[in-house]
């Protein structure tokens, strides 16, 4: 699974209620979620993100809370993947549930701007700063949780083991 797009780069421990403020998290249609994703770290931020861009973000991504709402906002916001040097453990497996692409990449931040388009390959384990041609290595999934992704997230995942 390769994902390219321009870049969105936040800071350090962007917590769970910057991804998607709490007073947002009683709208009955979840996918209104995507209209306000990083709005508690950036209030234009939301305005910016468009299908298929790729957050690329500090150390310890989504700490704070153990909903699965800030994955789910990124997820509707059209976000491609999530690159982040490491994640908090929760957000990370949330990501992975609901079918949000994620890699951990050593020190990414110091290679990448705002705009700046990049490429991972989760098959490969391999970032890409596609302007620049840098590459460095990206964590790869265990088999179990990659098919977990490959099927969209869990729900997907367990209806396809059903079927």
């Amino acid at each position: 699974m390769r994902i390219e797009g321009p870049a969105h780069v936040i800071g350090d421990a962007v917590d769970t209620d910057q991804i998607i403020p709490g007073k947002y998290l009683h709208l009955d249609d979840k996918s209104d979620f995507g209209d306000h994703v990083l709005e508690g770290y950036d209030p234009g931020l939301p305005n910016r993100i468009e299908t298929g861009d790729v957050i690329v973000a500090g150390e310890n991504l989504g700490l704070g809370s153990s909903r699965e709402a800030a994955p789910l906002a990124l997820k509707y916001a059209g976000v491609g993947a999530v690159i982040a040097e490491s994640f908090s453990r929760i957000f990370y497996r949330n990501c992975i549930n609901v079918g949000l692409p994620l890699a951990e990449v050593d020190d990414v931040t110091s290679y990448v701007d705002d705009g700046d388009v990049v490429a991972v390959d989760l098959t490969e384990g391999e970032f890409t700063h596609v302007d620049s041609g840098t590459t460095l290595p990206s964590e790869t999934l265990p088999p179990n949780l990659q098919e977990i992704l490959d099927a969209g997230g869990l729900v997907e995942y367990r209806k396809q083991q059903i079927e």
